[in-house]
Order: structure tokens, then sequence, then C-alpha cells
């Protein structure tokens, strides 16, 4: 058996569906793995899963694509790369309470934004704001990054980045009107997120691990939109106490299409990404150039 780790980007939630899946039904041991999942909640984002990849404390982690761009362009770079996309169309989106007074990004200008400190994203929102005609005036918080959420729901402050698979579906059935803006909308051409993300320089040395890795990872995710609620009731072990009520299969409706087929699940389309990064030197948010080939590969993926 080869041990593998991987480390989620947040606490268990409908975007790790496939691989709590795929270890729960045994699809990693017969591909001779042994996958331990490891997730925020165990050292409350002292180190995050990225850098927990960049020390080789993981062997994957999940993180959106501007991580890789943020650590492949840091003062010693380190040569992240991503194996997978979990998701082939964005479901996050930028959340304010219906009841407020807050209709388009624009009147974000002056209210509260609940940040979780990625390189780019306080801009990314900003430059949002400016899109719709607003002057990017937002007054950025960094609370703690797992109750950044509840900061919304309890009107702490003013908005956040969420998944609309997930805290958007707890919301709804909450009875919590939310009001959501997409990037897409806004003429920001968002990336994949998240993205399953190795060091490049074990590719070729671990590649038949890694390669066994993604089909049995694959297989947990088209298991779960074959069978919703039996994946429904394996993920619900996992979920931490603040998320179990949450509609899990509500959860896997919402993301179903997100998820791809057969020979969709996981590909990433060069031009995605390309518009992404054009975009983010468009707007001066990184200086230093970095090719799509270093970004990402389908190669492990068949």
């Amino acid at each position: 058996m080869t041990n593998l780790i991987l480390a989620l980007d947040w606490t268990p939630n409908i975007n790790h569906i496939g691989f709590f899946v795929a270890h729960t039904k045994g699809f990693y041991k017969d591909q001779e793995l042994n996958l331990r999942i490891i997730d925020p909640s165990e050292d409350n984002y002292a180190i995050t899963p990225a850098k927990k990849l960049e020390l080789g404390a993981a062997d994957f982690a999940l993180c959106p694509t501007e991580s890789i761009l943020s650590y492949r362009t840091k003062e010693i770079p380190f040569p992240m790369i991503s194996i997978a996309a979990i998701l082939q169309k964005d479901l996050s989106a930028i959340a304010v309470m219906a009841e407020s007074n807050i209709e388009s990004p624009k009147s974000l200008d002056g209210k509260s934004y609940a940040s979780y400190k990625a390189r780019y994203e306080d801009q990314i929102v900003k430059q949002m704001i400016k899109n719709d005609g607003g002057n990017g005036n937002i007054h950025v918080v960094y609370p703690d990054k797992l109750g950044i959420w509840d900061t919304l729901t309890k009107q702490k402050f003013d908005s956040t980045w969420i998944f609309t698979n997930w805290e958007g579906v707890e919301a709804e059935q909450n009875g919590i009107d939310l009001r959501l803006f997409k990037m897409e909308d806004y003429t920001i051409p968002y990336s994949y997120s998240p993205m399953l993300v190795a060091n490049e320089t074990m590719l070729d040395s671990k590649k038949e691990a890694y390669t066994n890795f993604l089909a049995a990872t694959k297989k947990g995710f088209l298991y779960t939109i074959e069978k919703p609620v039996e994946a429904a009731e394996i993920l619900k072990r996992f979920l931490s106490e603040k998320d179990k009520d949450i509609n899990v299969v509500k959860a896997i409706e919402r993301s179903a299409h997100s998820f791809g087929e057969l020979k969709t699940w996981g590909k990433m389309d060069e031009k995605v990404i390309t518009a992404f990064l054009d975009w983010i030197y468009e707007h001066k948010l990184e200086d230093q150039q970095i090719s799509v080939s270093e970004m990402m590969t389908n190669a492990l993926n068949s």
C-alpha cells in the first residue's frame, strides 16, 4: 500500500464528497492506496492546506487557482500544479443578506467584507465593485477563517465569499435569504475553485500512485452522482457538528452538473485559466508572468 495525505481546503463539505465516498467504498484500497484526509479544523488554519503541501506534510491539497499563482510567484517559488478541478463551473459568489440595502456590488462601497486573506482575494472583490460602477472602497476585515460564514448570517459583517452549493444550501433551508454576486456577471473570468494540487517535482516519481489516486477519486465523484442518497449518508459521517443538519442531497443536486461526467471529471480547460491569468495581469494584481503549463496538467487524469 502507498500512503498518501490529502489536505482539504475546509472542513468536510459537498466539494469533498467524492474523496469520502471513494475512501469509504474502498476505491483507494482497490488501487493499493492508503489515503489519510486532513482538514483545517485540526489546527484552526494555523497552516493552510497549500502550505502543508509545500512543507511536504501532504501529497495533495485543495485550493483556488489563485493559490497556485501565488506559490509560483513567491520570493522562493514552490512548483505547485493542479492535477484536477473539482468543479467544472464556478459555484462561488459574494454573498450579502437580502434584507440589506446592498442591491449590487457597487453598494458594497463603505461596507465590510469578511476576507479569507488569500493573496489576490481582496483586490478581486474591489475590482468587482469597480466593474459595477463603484469605487472599491470596501472595508476588509479578517475574522477567524472557519467562522467567517457566521459573521455574515449574524450580520456582524456585510459580505463574504461563499460556495452556493454549500453555504447557499444551508441558508435556504434555514430561511436565510441571500443576495449573490457571481464573478462572471461582473466581467471577471474567475477560474476553477477548488483545484486539486500537488508538487510538480513529484509527478514523475509518483506517477502511478497519483494516477491511481485520481482514478479512485473520479470513481467517488461519479458514484455520488449515480447514488446521491447513499453518498449523502457517507458524507454526513464526516461533517462537523455545525454542518450536520445541512441537506446533503440538495447540495449534491446543486453540484452534480459541475462535478462533470466520466470523460470530463477533473479536466481543466487551458482557455479558462488563461483568461483568468490575463485578467490578473491586466489589472496588475501580479507582475510575474506564469504560463498555463506551470499552473495545470490533465496528464494524470485519464
